[in-house]
């Protein structure tokens, strides 16, 4: 029996395939009656899309690369799932890529690996000068997460160094006053943990504290062994200290447990908070304070923006509708449904200048800053 297509729905639904088409795609301007047809002719029918015709039909793969430093961080294998589950709307295939925080890999990456099988990059860069982003002529679409290197790419981050501030400030408002900060870096930089410290203090200045450079506390990783070793030095050399803001949640972690191991009490003698929130500070003990960023909203913006930039590169001209059947021929004149369900044909997609988005985050208070009661 011969695979349904685009045209047979639509006769069976009573519309045109332009109209089957908005549908699959979930365009807005399609009406509910309208929808519950087609949707029920292609269930009736067995239809499926053609992705690979799709794609292929207009220079593209149907394959975008997400690359990040490290899979085995939480963050990051946190916000894959949510990159996953937004390309998937669009039916995209993720390649995930791990870079290591190597130049010459995130180079690669940024190259597209010296092929021409993924269409666009979603790229979380740690290595990676302004310079060698400045010329991207022949690269594929990227857009960049993190801090921002340079403003000729799109990019989405949250504001880390505002973040930094409020959860800082969250500490002073507790009566703490001599706040480490674990992983910070007293130098200037366009990284994260850059941004983070100039965030950390400013909150100390705000509320009248003097930064003392040993405040800082350095780290060779930002895994959980890392910050339980950072903290026990400090412990060691006698620093006095009544909260600690952590860079990440696994150095905040591994804090919790060097704390508990020298019986320092959380919170009542050391408030603790990190950044991410990671599932495991959730189940920690005592649960982690923390910065969330809104992961899902970055993932969603990162794909919309690298989806835009991919129709720019592959389909400057307009073309077929996403989603029509590369088996089906033209439409056959007006769509007789165009009028009822608003749906206006128009050019093909006007480029865009680079886009620099700021999502949100909020904080998260739980044990390890409030007590039990603060939950």
């Amino acid at each position: 029996m011969a695979r349904p297509r685009i045209k047979d729905v639509a006769r069976h639904a009573g519309v045109s395939e332009k109209t089957v088409s908005n549908v699959i795609n979930d365009y807005a301007h399609v009406s509910d009656r309208t929808r519950t047809v087609v949707r029920a002719s292609i269930e009736q029918l067995g239809y499926r899309v053609n992705l690979a015709g799709r794609h292929l039909r207009k220079g593209r793969t149907g394959i975008i690369a997400l690359v990040v430093p490290e899979l085995d961080i939480p963050y990051f294998a946190e916000l894959a799932r949510h990159v996953i589950r937004e390309a998937e709307k669009c039916s995209l295939t993720v390649l995930i890529h791990q870079s290591g925080a190597d130049r010459a890999h995130e180079l690669a990456a940024l190259a597209g690996f010296g092929s021409t099988f993924v269409d666009g990059i979603i790229l979380s860069p740690l290595a990676l000068t302004a310079d060698d982003l400045r010329d991207r002529a022949g690269f594929p679409p990227t857009v960049l997460l993190g801090e921002l290197l340079e403003e000729g790419a799109d990019h989405v981050a949250i504001d880390n160094e505002r973040a930094a501030r409020e959860a800082t400030r969250h500490l002073i408002s507790l009566g703490r006053r001599t706040v480490l900060a674990v992983g910070g870096i007293d130098a200037p930089g366009l990284g994260t943990a850059e941004a983070r410290t100039r965030g950390y203090r400013a909150a100390l200045a705000e509320a009248g504290i003097a930064h003392d450079p040993a405040a800082l506390v350095p780290v060779d990783s930002f895994r959980m062994p890392a910050g339980a070793r950072a903290v026990a030095r400090v412990l060691r050399d006698g620093v006095r200290f009544d909260a600690l803001l952590c860079l990440n949640d696994q150095l905040a972690l591994g804090a919790l447990r060097t704390l508990y191991e020298h019986g320092v009490r959380v919170p009542e003698d050391v408030a603790v908070i990190g950044f991410d929130d990671v599932e495991g500070g959730r189940f920690s003990v005592p649960t982690l304070s923390t910065v969330a960023p809104d992961k899902a909203a970055v993932a969603k913006v990162a794909v919309q923006l690298l989806r835009r930039r991919i129709e720019e590169a592959t389909d400057p001209d307009g073309g077929d509708p996403e989603g029509a059947d590369p088996d089906a021929g033209d439409p056959d004149g007006a769509d007789p449904d165009a009028g009822r369900d608003g749906v206006v044909e128009g050019a093909g997609p006007e480029v865009q200048s680079p886009q620099d988005r700021i999502v949100a985050h909020r904080l998260v208070l739980r044990e390890s800053t409030e007590g039990h009661e603060g939950r």
